[in-house]
């Protein structure tokens, strides 16, 4: 039997296929990423291979731009707040792209007094926007609808009826020309008004502006330039207050811009008597519109109760008033099926809150004021839908 014999085998004889596959591995490693990432589409085009005649295109562009030295890559320069300007040139010429960016504000309503008090949550008859009001028989004192009526309020500009009232009942020379200072600027609430300082116009004139059209800066001259100044006419606001028997009321300043300026439907409705009485106050406060010339311009006010223009409405004396502590308020004296009335509607929400309420309650009365009996009266109220 023939031996078996063993061949010893050199490993140098396999070096070569060793370093063959090494190559292959390495040359692997570094070519598949880059096929994968040739698979994969162009950013922002999805499933969308990239043609060779675009990347021509794309190559082409890229060239002329690079020989072109007058072609800039965009700027984006800030041109103010919220405005943002891209400057480009092409083809030598500039273009300059403006654009305003959105901003969304967000602002935090503010509560009234009302609101806050938890006024707002009374429940009436009539279901107004107003959390506090008063209907009374301006001859009988009969109170035909109240809600909240003592409570005491801000009344923002409705303190311009007693300013008003004051400046009537005190004689003073109408034709005297007042000039509006700085002092007259309203630094509290940061109001405007086309009454610039300098301005010059008749005590008379600045008095229309403030009960017809709540002129802010007319207001205060009023007080400013009254007989020993501005703290005088206010304690003597105060003073015609306690005379007419308002009890819950304070004034600080003859304008209705600060929030401590308050009282009550109550004592509101003893001033609506008061100013109806004074035939000046009458008349300014009712009068739909007026013209002042200030040097060379003729300035147009209107009344800020559209109630006044409306025909079916007869008021012999009103007052509105708004400052975010008060809310929307109205006062006046009006005419309805017969009956002279006086109204009274603080905190109303919404800017048409307040019309809305005399409208109901005007609406409320034409249909029930023929009705003696006080039960089906009371019943009339609470059936009745308001408009």
């Amino acid at each position: 039997m023939p031996e078996a014999r063993f061949c010893r085998v050199s490993s140098q004889r396999f070096l070569p296929a060793f370093r063959l596959i090494a190559v292959a591995l390495c040359a692997t490693a570094f070519l598949l990423p880059a096929a994968e990432a040739a698979k994969k589409p162009p950013a922002g085009k999805k499933g969308q291979q990239v043609s060779a005649d675009s990347k021509r295109s794309s190559a082409k562009s890229a060239s002329k731009h690079s020989v072109k030295d007058d072609d800039k890559a965009d700027r984006v320069v800030s041109g103010g707040r919220n405005v943002v300007a891209s400057i480009r040139k092409r083809g030598g010429k500039t273009v300059v792209a403006v654009q305003r960016r959105s901003v969304v504000r967000v602002v935090e309503a503010r509560q009234s007094f009302g609101q806050l008090a938890g006024l707002h949550s009374t429940e009436d008859a009539l279901d107004l926007k107003s959390s506090v009001a008063l209907v009374i028989d301006q001859d009988t004192r009969e109170v035909l609808f109240s809600k909240n009526d003592h409570a005491v309020l801000p009344i923002a500009s409705l303190t311009k009826l007693m300013t008003g009232l004051i400046i009537s009942e005190a004689r003073l020379p109408s034709d005297e020309l007042i000039t509006i200072s700085q002092d007259d600027v309203d630094t509290e609430k940061g109001s405007r008004s086309r009454l610039t300082v300098g301005t010059t116009l008749p005590r008379g004139e600045l008095l229309h502006l403030a009960l017809m059209s709540s002129e802010n800066r007319a207001a205060h001259a009023l007080g400013r330039t009254y007989p020993g100044g501005l703290a005088t006419f206010v304690s003597v606001m105060n003073a015609k207050a306690k005379m007419l028997g308002m009890k819950d009321t304070r004034y600080v300043e003859p304008t209705g811009l600060s929030s401590r300026n308050q009282s009550s439907a109550q004592d509101l409705a003893l001033l609506v008597n008061a100013a109806y009485a004074d035939a000046t106050v009458r008349q300014l406060s009712t009068s739909p519109e007026y013209q002042v010339e200030v040097g060379s311009r003729v300035l147009q006010y209107n009344t800020t109760n559209r109630l006044v223009k409306n025909p079916d409405w007869d008021i012999g004396v009103q007052k509105t008033g708004y400052i975010s502590e008060a809310g929307q308020c109205l006062v006046m004296q009006t005419k309805i099926a017969g009956r002279k009335l006086i109204m009274v509607f603080l905190d109303s929400a919404g800017k048409f809150g307040r019309i809305g309420d005399a409208e109901r309650v005007r609406r409320w009365v034409e249909a029930t004021h023929n009705m003696v009996n006080p039960a089906a009266q009371q019943q009339a109220v609470a059936t009745h839908v308001a408009g």
